[in-house]
């Protein structure tokens, strides 16, 4: 599969990811464990049908030690028994903060609560960011048709 346009062949889309790329390095050295960024980084991009993120976060979740299983089942956190309380406040704020156009109330109060419940708010904010982030790079990846399946851990470090 070619790409419908290149974007890390253009010089203004590369300055964007790189400012995007700055934004989480910021998130990585927050208490909001890098298990948890993971899973909402692949969540969002499972939602938003983002190959190239889909590939991307599931192979450095890997790489970083993260269980198979727990990472097969991230589309249906619901039914697994395989996640914490914590990460799951993390991944239905995930949802609902990825799907605003597709609820009339946007974040739900019961999953605020879950939220701060279970992280303070520096952790937080760190979801709130990276869950904003991830959203714009599926949309950029989206668009313009990157293709998925190439990626090697830690390839943009």
């Amino acid at each position: 599969m070619e790409p419908r346009f290149d974007l890390f062949g253009n010089q203004i889309a590369m300055k964007v990811i790189q400012r995007l790329g700055n934004t989480g390095g910021v998130l990585r050295q927050t208490e909001l464990s890098h298990a948890t960024q993971e899973l909402v980084k692949l969540r969002a991009s499972q939602i938003n049908g983002c190959g190239m993120c889909t590939d991307m976060h599931a192979k450095d979740a890997l790489a970083a030690g993260e269980d198979q299983v727990r990472l097969n089942l991230v589309a249906a956190w619901r039914e697994a028994t395989v996640f914490t309380e914590a990460e799951r406040a993390a991944l239905a704020l995930t949802e609902e903060g990825t799907r605003l156009a597709d609820a009339h109330v946007g974040v739900s109060e019961r999953t605020w609560e879950l939220v701060t419940k279970h992280y303070d708010d520096d952790q937080i904010a760190a979801l709130i960011s990276l869950i904003a982030i991830i959203n714009a790079y599926n949309r950029l990846n989206v668009i313009a048709g990157t293709p998925a399946g190439s990626y090697t851990p830690g390839q943009f470090d």
